[in-house]
């Protein structure tokens, strides 16, 4: 009988987590929409002299920070979702406000509401930057003094400055409509190119892999099939034929062949006929960018969603008992931490520690500049704003030195304040938050890390087999091959993905490794025999 290992705990890691990586590559989208999307409505506020409104425009103009990755069709209906559940978030946080003002109360709800944004923002997989923006506002305004008459304008002006972050978000469409899916087509080329270029490197193949998946998911979600995008679906089709066959590709080719968003539109007039698009597109009706329903992904992020009601609760009643009168900040520090798992946290706990001390730092060199009157205040948050997405995908601590200070300084638009008051509650409440955050992590232990292992498993078995037989079967409907590849790619993907978050748990048992990589690589070998077998002729007609 085989002997079955006692659960172990990881070490945790301190090298690594402040490294800084390459800048994301629309870096500058988010970072610019910030800007745009929070101009407007703090400048009029500004000149009706009503800047003590500005954190409720603000939670609309912050909605501007999400889903720049996806194709305008599914932005649109996105966007819209995420401008709601913000300005459904505030108005629990304000009505509660205006309900009581004890401070265990409402140190409870934000730690209820972080839980609860945490599991859909991880169920929708919104991307970043998830849940923290709106713990950030909600928890902000449950301690802002707040009466029931006052809740419905607040909430008109999220709303307002909301509709315009939409606006914001949507416009680039009208010059580009076609630059998502040309990113994400050029990224998945790239990377399949690295791949020929280094196919023994650990973790290239899985990378590409993964790209391009996510390109056939962008591309999918687009919406009409126009002449580029069925130039861009044989362009994946060679990239799914280079991932095949390695040795038969050319990486410089590949790369070249990586569209530019700003000739999309000529895609359609320089790439192979369109029929040898026409199958990889194809999928039955309302089968196209289909995405299952976020609350079926709930029951897997229970334990996440525990720990986040726990460590927020815990980090702002131990905030409360040091004396902070407002502890939002301890409550959004342990909502920020929480990822995939124990060690993600960990090394998230480290960057926030040394984010927050060189913020403060920064705050007490900013403010006399903001003192000098609600202009300059406006425009150091503006400044901030832009900072703090343009670094932040180098490394969370950076982007962190950028967020601290413009989240201090929004609390100057109703009053200024103490600056050496600010900086020690922010101070304090950081270490609370991080410390106690963390206790509640390593307490709240996911003991169903395992148990999604061997489902994901077994989804990439039963989508391997029905891969094979949907090849060998001469009646199988026109696009019925390329959608089981697409389906078995997904699985493979999600397969890396809960091993690499299973790894990383504190206490568990151990995980079937030698398993994992079998059937990983017997499920690549099965997309390589079949588009080998099926795509060459597609890949000879967009040569042609």
């Amino acid at each position: 009988m085989r002997s079955v290992r006692p659960p172990r705990a990881r070490r945790l890691p301190l090298s690594g987590a402040l490294r800084l990586n390459r800048p994301s590559e629309i870096w500058f989208k988010p970072a610019l929409s910030v800007v745009v999307a929070m101009a407007p409505p703090n400048l009029t506020l500004l000149t009706l002299g009503r800047l003590d409104l500005a954190m409720y425009a603000m939670a609309g103009s912050l909605c501007a920070l999400y889903a720049h990755h996806r194709p305008y069709a599914d932005r649109a209906p996105t966007l819209a979702r995420v401008v709601l559940g913000m300005i459904a978030g505030l108005a629990v946080a304000l009505v509660t406000a205006s309900l009581t003002t004890n401070a265990v109360a409402l140190v409870t709800v934000g730690a209820l509401l972080a839980a609860a944004q945490k599991a859909l923002c991880d169920a929708s997989r919104i991307g970043p930057p998830a849940n923290v923006i709106f713990t950030f506002v909600t928890s902000a305004a449950l301690f802002a003094p707040q009466s029931l008459a006052q809740v419905p304008g607040h909430l008109a002006v999220a709303a307002v400055a909301g509709a315009w972050a939409w606006l914001v978000c949507m416009a680039p469409g009208l010059v580009r409509p076609y630059g998502p899916e040309c990113r994400a087509t050029a990224q998945a080329l790239n990377a399949v190119a690295a791949h020929v270029e280094a196919p023994e490197r650990p973790g290239s193949r899985t990378a590409a892999a993964a790209a391009v998946h996510t390109a056939w998911q962008t591309l999918l979600a687009a919406g009409a099939r126009t002449e580029p995008r069925r130039a861009l679906a044989t362009l994946l089709v060679r990239a799914d034929i280079a991932l095949a066959a390695p040795a038969e590709a050319d990486p410089d080719r590949l790369r070249a062949l990586a569209p530019r968003p700003r000739t999309a539109a000529h895609l359609g007039r320089a790439a192979a006929p369109a029929e040898a698009a026409d199958e990889p597109l194809d999928t039955r009706p309302g089968q196209r960018g289909r995405r299952p329903a976020p609350w079926s992904a709930l029951g897997p992020l229970a334990s996440l969603a525990v720990r986040t009601a726990l460590g927020c609760a815990l980090a702002g009643y131990a905030s409360l008992a040091l004396g902070v009168g407002r502890p939002y900040w301890a409550l959004v520090t342990a909502a920020s931490l929480y990822q995939a798992n124990l060690t993600l946290t960990w090394s998230r706990g480290v960057q926030r520690v040394v984010g927050n001390i060189a913020g403060v730092l920064a705050f007490a060199a900013l403010v006399p500049l903001a003192h000098l009157g609600p202009a300059a205040l406006v425009l150091c948050c503006l400044a901030l704003g832009f900072g703090a997405e343009a670094l932040i995908s180098r490394n969370y601590w950076l982007g962190t030195v950028c967020v601290t200070p413009m989240a201090l300084l929004v609390t100057e638009f109703v009053r200024f304040a103490d600056p050496g008051e600010l900086i020690t509650d922010r101070l304090l409440d950081t270490l609370v938050g991080v410390t106690v955050g963390f206790l509640a992590a390593v307490v709240v232990t996911d003991r169903r890390s395992g148990d999604r292992v061997a489902h994901a498993l077994a989804a990439v078995e039963r989508a391997r087999t029905h891969t094979l037989r949907t090849a060998v079967d001469a009646d199988a409907a026109p696009g019925a091959l390329p959608a089981a590849r697409r389906a078995l790619a997904a699985a493979l993907v999600e397969l890396r993905a809960v091993s690499d978050t299973a790894s990383g748990e504190w206490w568990q048992r151990a995980l079937p490794a030698e398993r994992v990589t079998h059937v990983e690589r017997a499920g690549h070998r099965t997309l390589a025999a079949t588009v080998r077998q099926h795509g060459f002729r597609e890949a000879e007609g967009a040569r042609a």
